[in-house]
């Protein structure tokens, strides 16, 4: 019997060894799994080291000697993240957002759709950008964001506008923009079109001012901003309030030569420690407002000019964020690559720019509305 028993034991042995072997080399004994033990390769530990946590890593890899794993574990490191998106303190807000801004308005107005809105969107957030801009007054661009932004509110810094001097239409506007963004509070709310609005108005007890600071002190809104293509001296009074913490206003390598924004608000604006935002980087859509519905129309700026005219925004002193808006996810997803690129432009680099944009600029004009 015992003899029999055995017999059958070795049989099952041989059996097992030869499975193992024709499934690449797994041999059984006592229910235990034992693999053939194989020398890595570098490679081999780097592939291990991208697909398992680095304690488990290493202690795997300790065969084959601490410095080849440290080594594997190292370029694991420096290759994550790629090209990160780079975050500058915007102002007095003392809050950090990504060089790069989404803008919504060529989205919004075009109109484009909810559905390839929120992929176009998507695109830009699900790459790092954190700095989001949009409006009530852009078409559907608010209710497109609604479905993206109160699932990781607490990463994003969202900025709306109200476009008004009054307090009662201020009121109906934030209150429209909280519905369809689906959030309890912003973080930045624009008193849009500053520099063509009446001043005396704005600063009015009844005024739009005085109902975001009240707004502000209730937690609806952390920061109170002013936004305009036009009129700098209207941007300069303002901030002499010392009640605005940011500003967006056109600043670009063809504009400076016509609203000039660059040298007639921002020393202001950088005084006083004050958020600065450019936006018309890529000098606006052709033809300016008559085309805003039109997004397909494309930007001013020639293609091979775009990575620099997004440098010359970002080189300006005090300048945290460029807002560029999307049209078409490809879009989005180019100005997300420029963003990650940046480097200050070199001289050579700078010259040629403007010199191309004071070439243009007659023929743009002050498409915004009167420069003064």
């Amino acid at each position: 019997m015992l003899r029999k028993e055995l017999s059958w034991r070795s049989k099952k042995r041989i059996l097992l060894r030869k499975k193992a072997y024709r499934d690449g080399g797994t041999i059984m004994k006592n229910d235990i799994t034992r693999k053939k033990y194989v020398p890595l390769s570098t490679s081999d530990l780097s592939r291990q080291g991208e697909t398992m946590g680095r304690r488990e890593f290493l202690k795997r890899a300790s065969c084959a000697g601490a410095g080849l794993a440290l080594a594997a574990i190292n370029r694991q490191a420096s290759a994550q993240p790629i090209d990160e998106l780079q975050k500058r303190v915007l102002g007095r807000t003392n809050q950090k957002v990504t060089v790069l801004g989404l803008g919504t308005a060529p989205v919004g107005e075009g109109p484009v759709d909810v559905q390839q809105g929120i992929k176009i969107f998507g695109q830009a957030i699900d790459r790092g950008v954190n700095y989001i801009d949009t409006a009530s007054i852009y078409g559907n661009a608010e209710e497109i964001l609604g479905h993206l932004i109160p699932k990781q509110r607490d990463k994003l810094f969202v900025v709306t506008k109200v476009s008004t001097d009054n307090a009662d239409r201020a009121e109906r506007s934030l209150s429209e923009s909280l519905r369809r963004l689906k959030i309890d509070h912003l973080d930045l709310v624009h008193i849009h079109s500053i520099g063509s609005k009446k001043l005396d108005r704005v600063l009015a007890k009844d005024g739009v001012l005085e109902y975001l600071l009240k707004q502000k002190e209730a937690g609806k809104i952390r920061f109170i901003g002013i936004s305009g293509h036009n009129g700098p001296p209207n941007f300069v009074r303002m901030l002499k309030t010392d009640q605005i913490d940011v500003i967006m206003c056109v600043m670009n390598y063809a504009d400076r030569n016509i609203y000039d924004f660059e040298s007639k608000v921002l020393p202001e604006a950088r005084k006083r420690n004050v958020g600065c935002v450019a936006m018309k980087v890529y000098a606006g859509i052709k033809g300016g407002f008559r085309n805003h519905r039109s997004g397909y129309i494309g930007c001013v700026t020639e293609p091979a000019y775009l990575p620099n005219a997004m440098a010359y925004a970002l080189d300006l002193e005090g300048v945290s964020v460029a807002v560029v808006g999307p049209y078409t996810v490809e879009q989005a997803i180019q100005n997300v690559e420029f963003a990650r690129k940046y480097k200050p432009l070199s001289d050579e680099q700078r010259t040629s720019l403007l010199e191309y944009g004071k070439k243009l600029a007659p023929s743009l004009g002050p498409r915004y509305g009167p420069v003064t």
